[in-house]
This record gives C-alpha cells, structure tokens and sequence, in this order.
C-alpha cells in the first residue's frame, strides 16, 4: 500500500511533512505519497480572525481526510483547535523540538538592545503582548506571510537577496519575532539573533509539536482490532508517538480549552516533564502588555487524564486571577 499524506503547500509545511513522511515509512516499510492540499490560510491576506480564525490552516486537510483524499495529515500543533473532529483521531505527537520563539534583528541585536520605538514584526497577539511586556517603547507591526517573506522584511538578514526598502514588503522592519521550530525545520536558524527563554515569551499552546492526524478507523488504539494495510499503518502511527510530547501538549490544550481562548487570545503556555512530575506554566496577557496573570502547576499524574486535569486547574487558577478580564480570551 502507499500511504497518501497530507500537507500543506507552503515551504515550512512541506519540509516538515516530507521529514515526518520519511520517518513513517522507514518504521512501516510502505511507500509514501504527499498530497497537496491548499488551505484558506495560505490563499487569503490579512488578520487569522478575517480569515476565519481558529482552525483556518487545518480545515482543508481534515476535510481531505474525511473525504478519503489522504491517509493522514499533518498539521503544526499550535494550529489545532482544541475540540474533537468528529471523524478524526490526533493519532501521533513526534518529538517536540525547541518550543522557544526568536528574535531576527538587523545587525544581531538583541531585543534589550534593539534602539528605541525599534519596529518589530509580529502576527501573533501572544507575541505582540509578551514583546510590549519586556519593552513598552517598541512599534509593534502586524505581519503575514511565509517565513521567508517575514524574514525578507529584515535588512542584512542572511538570505536575503535586496537592500531595497519597500513599507510593508522588505527591509522596513528592525526585527521580527518566530518560532525556533520553523526556523530550524527550514535550516534558516542562521537568522536569529536571540533565542527568547520562556521567561521572556512563553510559547504558543503546542508550539514546536507536530499533530499527526487520521481517519479514527485507522488511529493506533484500534490497531488490535484492524486488519491489513490499516494494521500496518495504525503501528507506524505509533512508533512515532512521543508520550512525554503527548502529555504536554494535552496539559496545554486543556488549559486553551478550559480558558475558551481563541486563535486571537494573548496566551501562552508550556508544559514539559522533568522527572516524575509534569510541569505547566501558563501566562494571560494585556494585548498592550501593561498586565498580565501568570502562574504554574506541576503534577505527577503521568497519564492524559492527569495532563488534562493539570491544564484545567491552571486555567481556573488564571481566571481566579482575572485574567477573563485582563484579555478577550475569545478573540479569534
């Protein structure tokens, strides 16, 4: 059988799906075919809410899945809404990698260093939050598009072919924020001037995971029950799975769940095992970064109830806190 995979068009998506496509088909011996799906989110411009919000760059994959167009799909996790698709199983977590964002400033700055009402490029309300945070002086500039054109935004940037200042297309900006993951998955890490700790910037809710979506007749836990090709790919789907990446990124969605937050709301949230406990910490923002809720729990509840229950109590003890009146949690 040749197991058909999902992707999105986009540079990013597909080098991170052909990776995870390679890994599935050296553990299940089968060939593997990518299908490219285009997604609303890569054809429309303008604000994830204008676009439609939470789900934007999943809902043409689930639908090729449900439609039988593909096998599997492969998402970035933070792109994942946090409710069931009725139909669908999160089948696999590969390992996650750095979950941290960066900073790529002309000349190498660091954000402590960037010069004052410095312009720095974000899409992200999370981000935009967290970076008026750390220095309120900054001109915070709504950006879209692919990495590299965010990147291209960035005077002096290795890479980047023009010195030519055009407003809103290339070299206008002092730095923009991304993430560790995409940079590294492209091999662009050459362009980050710092990596942000996450007592800077907390990251995305599942932010340098990837999701590994299928049909549920296909999903690993009916593997005892499956015969055939779908046997083979249910123990593949598997052997990718990381547990420590599952238990961490479901403690996190718990928490999104939980504070009902949209694609839109200032959240950030990491979890990660260290030892017997699982560890989450959580932050709710101002989108004009002059407050913010922040808090951690820890438990030893190693399974995905105990995550589960780990993000919810985070949650209540955020909006015990106010943080329902610190952001729009369900801005989208």
């Amino acid at each position: 059988m040749t197991v058909r995979i999902g992707t999105r068009a986009s540079k990013l998506a597909l080098t991170q799906t052909q990776q995870t496509a390679d890994q599935l088909a050296a553990v299940g011996g089968f060939p593997v075919e990518l299908v490219h799906i285009k997604s609303d989110g890569d054809v429309l411009t303008g604000s994830l809410s204008q676009m439609g919000g939470t789900g934007v760059f999943v809902a043409a994959l689930r639908d090729a899945l449900l439609r039988n167009e593909c096998d599997v799909a492969i998402h970035s996790l933070k792109d994942l809404p946090t409710g069931p698709a009725v139909g669908l199983s999160l089948a696999a977590t590969p390992r996650r990698v750095d979950v941290r964002d960066v900073l790529c400033a002309r000349n190498g700055l660091k954000l402590a260093d960037l010069p004052p009402n410095a312009m720095v490029g974000t899409g992200s309300p999370r981000r935009a939050a967290q970076l008026r945070s750390a220095r309120p002086d900054l001109n915070i500039v709504d950006t879209r598009g692919n990495v590299d054109t965010r990147l291209g935004r960035v005077p002096g940037l290795p890479g980047n072919s023009t010195t030519q200042v055009v407003p809103g297309k290339s070299c206008d900006l002092d730095a923009v924020v991304l993430a560790a993951a995409g940079l590294e998955r492209i091999s662009r890490l050459d362009t980050v001037s710092e990596f942000l700790e996450t007592d800077i910037m907390l990251p995305a809710a599942g932010q340098g995971s990837l999701a590994i979506e299928c049909r549920t007749a296909d999903a690993p836990p009916r593997a005892g029950s499956a015969e055939g090709s779908r046997e083979v790919l249910a123990q593949a789907l598997a052997a990718l799975d990381d547990p420590d990446t599952r238990l961490a990124v479901t403690a996190e969605r718990a928490l999104l769940a939980r504070l009902e937050a949209g694609c839109a709301a200032p959240v950030g949230a990491y979890a990660y095992r260290k030892g017997s406990l699982l560890h989450l910490e959580a932050v709710v923002c101002a989108v004009d970064g002059t407050a913010s809720v922040r808090n951690k729990r820890a438990t030893d509840g190693l399974t995905e109830v105990g995550a589960t229950l780990l993000g919810i109590e985070l949650a209540e003890v955020l909006l015990a806190a106010g943080a329902a009146d610190i952001a729009d949690l369900q801005a989208s």
